[in-house]
């Protein structure tokens, strides 16, 4: 650890660094084992779905309203109940006999673990305020935030091999611990005099919202898209979202100050935030099942072709920056986006190749990686370089919210289209099954569980079908995200009051 740093401040980081480790490898470390949960605890294709996205929904719940929390009843308190509380809930995951008990534990971890982002935030923010030691802090930070993202499919994947998936959530209660100790020696209480009151209506709001969009999305099959239950359900979402646009214009204190989004550079990221998840960082979720079912690797081998999809996003961010710089945000992030998408279509044509494998991936998959390293870096910074810095704190909450939203409901429309792919082959190639047998046979295929009984290989070619639906959105959608991200960047002259704003 660099000698910038004083000794509680090496203590203060090494807590903070480990909640982030623990908060990436709960996003990137479980995709690894869905397939095993799928036979394991029987879990279908919808609830493979929602392992994942509890885990976000719940992240965005809590993170606009623990940042105010924290500012008023102290950060180091209400850090270490989130530490806590992910250690219990790491616990109840890990010992979860049945998916619907694992469903729930995973939306309690995902409420203590947007908590605990939120939280060390504010207490690397308040314990290194200056110079070398903030700088410091920072990167290493950051370097520990992408290792828990970028490593985790082959974290997952090897402590699968060597135990058993319970130990993908175990291994997080003693690291919890850790922090803990390390986080009631080390950090400093503190707290905003000046806070203002929670934002409720805005929480009460938006969660309904995003919770009923995606349940719309995930189990409009089973209900019927147009059945009085589905539409109730799609109107809430609306009805909900349009009551946090009402409720956020008239708070004196929003958890989303829509004004900002007039400063072009601020919009420009923010489209460029949710563009990363409509892409990228969903279909994470749904790769594992494609290496694992689509070309027979074991859980070890899914994670190590998967570090080609994640590794250059930890290579490609400092030259990120020196292009940013060079060339403006509104150029690299748009840039780095449309390279995301040309990597999907890499992808889509390794997966149709006459015998598809990692290195018929390996093309799409690193170029996917490069874009989102060059992406990513640029994105935080800007939105938090583009407003005042009595606005920081609200700015990273809208693009953390803006990639928490985005990521939720992608992981919901990415598994609507590949099933659908997967659906479509199956009704041309067994004509005589009726549509509740298919859409049936069309969700295990796309779960990645193997169907015997099934004549040559019609189940390959239906699941390389759906993931070439899945690629093609992917990329085509990211393409459309970095057109308007350009257009943000590059619209008319700001007036003169964003112009202030932004200064």
């Amino acid at each position: 650890m660099p000698t910038a740093l004083t000794r509680r401040g090496i203590i203060v980081l090494f807590a903070a660094c480990l909640a982030c480790l623990m908060f990436g490898l709960e996003i990137s470390s479980v995709p690894t084992i869905l397939p095993t949960l799928e036979q394991v605890l029987h879990a279908d294709f919808k609830q493979l779905q929602w392992v994942m996205n509890a885990y976000t929904i719940a992240v965005t719940t809590v993170l606009m309203a623990v940042g105010t929390i924290a500012d008023r009843y102290g950060r180091k308190r209400v850090f270490l109940v989130a530490i806590a509380a992910f250690g219990l809930t790491s616990l109840i995951c890990g010992v979860a006999e049945s998916v619907s008990t694992l469903i729930v534990a995973r939306f309690l971890q995902g409420l203590s673990g947007g908590a605990m982002l939120i939280c060390q935030l504010a207490v690397l923010s308040h314990e290194f305020r200056e110079g070398r030691e903030r700088a410091v802090a920072w990167g290493w930070w950051g370097v520990i935030f992408g290792i828990g993202l970028g490593f985790g499919p082959i974290i997952g994947g090897g402590i699968v091999a060597v135990s058993s998936w319970q130990w993908v959530f175990l291994v997080h209660v003693p690291v919890a611990a850790l922090a803990f100790a390390l986080a009631l020696m080390g950090v400093h209480e503190s707290k905003d005099p000046q806070a203002g009151k929670l934002d409720v209506a805005g929480i009460l709001t938006l969660s309904p919202s995003v919770f009923c969009l995606v349940f719309y999305i995930i189990q409009g099959p089973d209900l019927d898209f147009s059945s009085p239950a589905a539409l109730a359900i799609l109107c809430i979402s609306i009805v909900s979202f349009i009551a946090f646009l009402i409720a956020e214009k008239v708070s004196q204190r929003p958890m989303f100050d829509f004004s900002v989004f007039r400063i072009r550079p601020f919009s420009g990221a923010i489209v460029g935030s949710a563009a990363m998840n409509l892409s990228y960082w969903p279909f994470m979720i749904y790769l594992p099942i494609w290496f694992h079912a689509g070309l027979g690797y074991d859980t070890v081998s899914t994670g190590l072709a998967l570090l080609a999809y994640t590794l250059p996003t930890l290579v490609l961010p400092p030259l990120a920056e020196r292009f940013s710089l060079r060339y403006r945000p509104g150029i690299i992030i748009p840039a780095g986006l449309v390279i995301i998408g040309v990597g999907f279509i890499l992808m889509k044509f390794g997966s149709a190749a006459a015998q598809p494998d990692w290195l018929t991936m390996l093309p799409g998959c690193l170029i996917a990686g490069m874009g989102l390293g060059i992406t990513n870096t640029p994105v935080t910074n800007t939105t938090t370089g583009s407003v005042s810095s009595d606005r920081a704190g609200m700015a990273s909450g809208i693009d953390m919210s803006a990639r928490m939203v985005s990521l939720a409901l992608n992981i919901a429309v990415m598994g609507f289209i590949l099933a659908s792919g997967v659906l479509a082959h199956l009704g041309h190639a067994l004509p005589d099954l009726d549509a509740a047998q298919l859409r049936l046979l069309a969700e295990a295929i796309a779960a990645g569980n193997p169907i015997s009984g099934l004549a040559g290989t019609v189940a390959q070619d239906a699941l390389r079908n759906g993931f070439g639906w899945v690629m093609l959105y992917g990329g085509i959608g990211v393409w459309i995200m970095a057109a308007i991200s350009f257009a943000s960047f590059n619209g008319r002259p700001m007036r003169r009051t964003e112009v202030q704003c932004s200064d």
